[in-house]
């Protein structure tokens, strides 16, 4: 089986990746987070995705030609869901408690007790409803769920929260929701942490908001990767960065690796 990819994810595990052929000569394909340019590839018989993100996943295309499109096994996504969940809590709490004093000067910060930091999760499907349960023991948690309560809600919660988190997968009707707007109904100081995708966020707007001083943000995902634009530069204190590793996760790339191999034998 002739293969193509766009990822490196799995090239340490699978000894197919070593040897691939160009577009037009792929029967089987290896998608990470990047678009697949489907038109060029009349040979393609399977799709496996590499992650359990589906917004680049053409799956109506795929239907329509007969391609079969493999995601992660249940077991696999599991691992990445979890983990996820860890890394965006350890982004909120970086955000809780940024600001606890200085060394050089010796100089405590005063802040207010954990259990009175509040936070929003808006999405609360596989990761965010982990990320719900990671943070309850220790701050006041709200969440908002996008596909049943209404904008009016949102706004309310906004204006009281100290870290937003965002867990909505990416789709052409979310493409930069969070913009002026709802930016605009946090509150001074607030933090914004972003372990979903990077375009759900207005980047211009956002950009406004940590320039002025008002906002702070932790991103783990980008508009382009790597990132080099704008908000860069106010990296690590007002926007922390780090290279879209929630989901880099040695147990999950194993499973990843299992899942292809047992698609593969299929195709």
């Amino acid at each position: 089986m002739k293969l193509w990819k766009n990822t490196a994810t799995l090239d340490r595990l699978l000894e197919e990746c070593s040897s691939c052929v160009e577009l037009k000569e792929a029967e089987l394909a290896i998608i990470g987070s990047k678009p697949i340019p489907l038109e060029d590839m009349p040979r393609l018989k399977g799709l496996f995705k590499c992650g359990v993100g589906t917004d680049n996943v053409p799956f109506e295309e795929c239907e329509r030609r007969g391609i079969r499109v493999c995601l992660p096994s249940e077991s696999t996504a599991s691992i990445i869901y979890e983990e996820t969940a860890s890394f965006a809590t350890s982004l909120i709490f970086r955000m809780l408690f940024s600001d606890v004093g200085t060394i050089s000067p010796w100089k405590k910060a005063p802040r207010v007790a954990s259990s009175r930091r509040k936070v929003l999760v808006i999405g609360t499907g596989n990761i965010g409803s982990r990320v719900v349960k990671k943070l309850l023991p220790t701050v006041s948690v709200s969440s908002y769920d996008i596909a049943v309560q209404n904008d009016s809600s949102l706004e309310d919660l906004l204006a009281e929260a100290d870290v937003v988190s965002l867990h909505i997968p990416l789709t052409d009707e979310n493409r930069s929701w969070f913009g002026p707007d709802l930016l605009g109904k946090m509150k001074d100081g607030a933090a914004l942490v972003n372990t979903a995708r990077g375009p759900i966020v207005d980047e211009e707007a956002l950009f406004s908001e940590i320039q002025s001083g008002r906002l702070r943000a932790a991103f783990d995902v980008f508009w382009k990767e790597p990132y080099e634009g704008r908000l860069a530069a106010f990296h690590p204190d007002r926007f922390f960065m780090t290279p879209h590793v929630a989901s880099n996760c040695e147990d999950f790339t194993a499973g990843l690796a299992d899942d292809f191999r047992r698609f593969a034998k299929t195709i």
